[in-house]
This record gives structure tokens, sequence and C-alpha cells, in this order.
């Protein structure tokens, strides 16, 4: 396994309407993105900061996403601006241990 955290602040747009294009568009996207075993998306509307923490089923799969026509969408999306990407591998044994790992089949 391997974790992606990215944030970002919105520009020039709400709250509400980013939400909603999460809803409508992002989220479905995501949803078929190979080998994401799940991503958290994150706000807090009071310092203006979004974003998300995805769990891939392994590095090369989060690699393969940073060449992909949606993460270049999200990352020169107008909209969005500050955005960083932090990646960390998983200890897996004390990870298990605190039920971190979700079981899940990964496309």
């Amino acid at each position: 396994m391997h974790i992606q955290i990215i944030n970002f602040n919105l520009k020039d747009l709400s709250e509400d309407d980013f939400l909603t294009a999460c809803d409508d568009q992002f989220a479905p996207a995501f949803a078929e993105v190979p080998g994401l075993v799940s991503k958290v998306w994150l706000a807090d509307s009071e310092t203006n900061t979004y974003g998300g923490v995805y769990t891939w089923r392994d590095r090369q799969a989060m690699v393969e996403f940073t060449k992909s026509e949606l993460f270049n969408a999200v990352a020169s999306h107008p909209n969005l601006a500050n955005i960083v990407s932090t990646d960390f591998g998983v200890i897996e044994g004390p990870t298990r241990v605190t039920r971190g790992l979700v079981e899940a089949s990964v496309q």
C-alpha cells in the first residue's frame, strides 16, 4: 500500500460549487482510477484548505495516476491553487494492528 495526501485552496470558487463538482464529476471519475483503493475527501472551510487522502495499491499505481489525464486536469484547474502532493510508504505491520489497512479488491 502507498498513501498520497493532496491539499489545495479554492480560488474564485465557492465551497458549495466545489462540493457539487465533487459529487457530480470528480468522485465518479476517481472511483474509476486503476489501483486506487480509497480516497477520503478533506475540507477545512475556515482555512480554505481542501484535498484528499489516497490509498493506493502500491507506489506504481500512484505514479501512473500522476501521468493521467484526470491528474493533469485537477493539477491545472484554474480554481485550485497552492496544490501540494506528498506521498508515503506504509509501515504495514503496526498499521494492520491499528486497523489502518482496508481489505478491498483492487481493480
